[in-house]
């Protein structure tokens, strides 16, 4: 189908909820979202002039044929889009690590229930709990658990070896109450066990108070050694809760994200117990065809908690996502407890949302290398500009003059974000005869630049892949306007200022502009490449302006000539200086004849003296 289909079919969708699914050409799913109106919302990716992003665009245009599934209700959408995703592995949706790096732990249904990690649910019966993090940090995390509650942690089977053998080290060293032993009850196994998938589940206080309660009453019948134990068991699940590796979503109240949008797009969740840091996750991640962060958030929310059973009370968020209370009533459902999405606005919340941000851009900066962040720039720049690839070389032009005066043009080269300084190339008007003219100006720059790259001079080859000229559409009209004479097509664009002076927008020479503010890194880069532009252009300026200056007065002198004058300036550095030096000081630079004539331009007679040698 081509676009006018795709929008009539769209039109015709019903104003219900439901999932869409994107195909090519070759019937493959590239993306599958969901909505509150499908009509409303498939119909926004095939209008003209909708302004997508980079992203939506490309995805749009691979675009054939698409299929809907309407459905119930919002919930309904939400949790089908998040199979399908699962389903398909869409391209262009956010896909985050699959379930083989995020284990689950399995609760065995038998009188003496175990604990063991398994990558998948089966429909066994038993308890499952997670996923959570890598396999060695949920080990441990369930090691501790069980150490904090004094649970085996060895392989022998129950009942089948109680009683056969003497308890093992850890028993000896307290780390184990030696449920091997014929005195110790299958209930109060049970009842650890409780504790500890309560643990599992996130809920540090409801333990920490139950032996609280259990430790005092102890006190109470003066069984102290059994109220020591239980004073150790608290002290040693305070102490996992504060674990730095501890399991994600476990020992959580609340988790706070950050998000990081640039060359890498990473996240971090920072996980949160009574008020103090337990714990952190990043993941690096493409935004794929999604338009916001607001869109990207609710992505990710889905796919990072669906399926876990240990939720937060809290979710903290930089922005608001359109749907909010869909996404709180799924994993309300699913953790068995209020779980509430907040966007804090100011106050400790606030401040640590701006924490977690900071962690997402250091990991994604962290892996980003360099040459990876110029060409994620460039490759942003071209599709920007239109341009069939992204850019390696760029050339820049600049005017500068003093009044009418020493009028000169500058010619900076960037390859990439760097400048190639060795091709740079200054250029002093000269049809012009004092006459300030820009316009006149950059047309000399350029039809010189030119004629030098078409008599195959080597300091002008090859051609850039793009040219900016400092100014705006004008400037960029007398830029194409050279190269049509020539007959070449290089794209031109002008570099538009704002107030402080510095680039903010690019503009073709039919008026297009193209705004780069909101493209930090590609706003960063024409940024330096005008500054560096205007800099060398002043310089030169400056040079040839102040050499006219002290020139002008010297070449009257008769005798000296440009070596001379050059001479003397290296010598005395200013005009000055030399007006002020004796004759003899003179003679030391320039033969005496010469030196007398300037010693005499430097002490002109008073009116009716005539002239005297010192």
């Amino acid at each position: 189908m081509d676009k006018a289909q795709l929008l009539e079919k769209a039109n015709s969708l019903p104003l219900a909820p439901g999932v869409y699914l994107m195909h090519d050409r070759e019937g493959t799913v590239i993306y599958v979202g969901k909505a509150k109106k499908l009509k409303n919302r498939v119909s926004q990716y095939f209008q003209a002039g909708r302004g997508h992003n980079l992203k939506t665009h490309a995805m749009v245009g691979q675009v054939d044929h698409f299929d809907t599934i309407i459905v119930g209700s919002e919930f309904e959408a939400l949790v089908l889009e998040n199979a399908l995703i699962k389903q398909y592995m869409p391209r262009y949706n956010i896909l985050l690590k699959d379930d083989k790096g995020y284990p689950l732990v399995r609760l065995s249904r038998e009188p003496y229930p175990k604990f063991t990690l398994v990558n998948r649910p089966a429909d066994d019966g038993a308890r499952y709990f997670g996923p959570y993090g890598g396999r060695s940090e949920t080990r441990a995390a369930l090691n501790a658990i069980c150490q904090a509650l004094r649970l085996p942690s060895c392989h022998k089977s129950f009942p089948r070896d109680i009683g056969k053998e003497r308890p093992c080290l850890n028993h000896h060293m307290g780390r184990c109450d030696g449920f091997c032993r014929p005195e110790m009850s299958a209930e109060e196994y049970r009842r650890r066990i409780d504790l500890a998938a309560q643990l599992l589940e996130g809920k540090i206080r409801p333990v920490t108070t139950q032996l609280q309660e259990e430790m005092l009453s102890a006190a109470e019948d003066l069984r102290f050694e059994e109220a020591a134990a239980l004073r150790d068991r608290i002290d040693a699940i305070r102490v996992l809760s504060k674990r730095q590796k501890i399991i994600s979503g476990v020992c959580s109240d609340f988790d706070v994200w950050g998000l990081y949008l640039e060359t890498k797009c990473c996240y971090a969740v920072l996980h949160y117990e009574e008020g103090k840091l337990t714990g952190k996750e990043t993941e690096l991640f493409s935004p794929c065809g999604l338009e916001s962060g607001g869109e990207i958030l609710s992505a990710l929310l889905l796919q990072y908690y669906g399926g876990r059973r240990a939720l937060p009370k809290e979710i903290c968020i930089p922005e608001a996502v359109e749907d909010q209370e869909v996404l709180e009533q799924l994993l309300s459902e699913q953790a068995g407890h209020k779980v509430l999405i907040k966007v804090p606005q100011r106050g400790e919340r606030a401040q640590v949302l701006q924490m977690a941000a900071g962690n997402a851009r250091e990991e994604a900066e962290r892996q980003t290398t360099s040459q990876e962040r110029s060409n994620k720039t460039l490759e942003l720049l071209g599709k920007l500009l239109l341009l069939e690839k992204a850019p390696e070389w760029l050339e820049s032009f600049d005017i500068s003059n003093t009044g009418g005066e020493d009028i000169v043009a500058s010619m900076v080269v960037f390859h990439g974000a760097k400048p190639a300084k060795n091709r740079y190339r200054r250029f002093r008007i000269k049809g012009l005869d004092g006459r300030p003219d820009d316009y006149a100006s950059m047309e000399e720059v350029l039809t010189r630049r030119l004629t030098h790259y078409m008599e195959q001079d080597k300091r002008f080859l090859p051609l850039p892949d793009v040219f900016l000229i400092d100014g705006g559409v004008q400037h960029a009209k007398v830029a194409q306007r050279v190269e049509g004479r020539f007959g070449l097509a290089v794209p031109v664009f002008g570099m538009v200022k704002d107030d402080r002076h510095r680039t903010r927008a690019l503009v073709t020479p039919e008026g297009r502009e193209i705004g780069i503010q909101k493209y930090q890194a590609v706003f960063a880069l024409i940024g330096r490449i005008q500054e560096e532009t205007h800099r060398f252009a002043i310089t030169f300026n400056r040079e040839s302006h102040g050499k006219s200056v002290r020139g002008s007065s010297l070449d009257a002198i008769p005798g000296v000539g440009e070596a001379r004058r050059t001479a003397l300036l290296k010598r005395f550095k200013s005009l000055k200086a030399i007006k002020e030096a004796s004759l003899e000081e003179l003679q030391t630079v320039v033969p005496k004849t010469a030196a007398q004539a300037v010693y005499d331009w430097a002490h002109p007679p008073a009116d009716g003296e005539s002239k005297k040698s010192p």
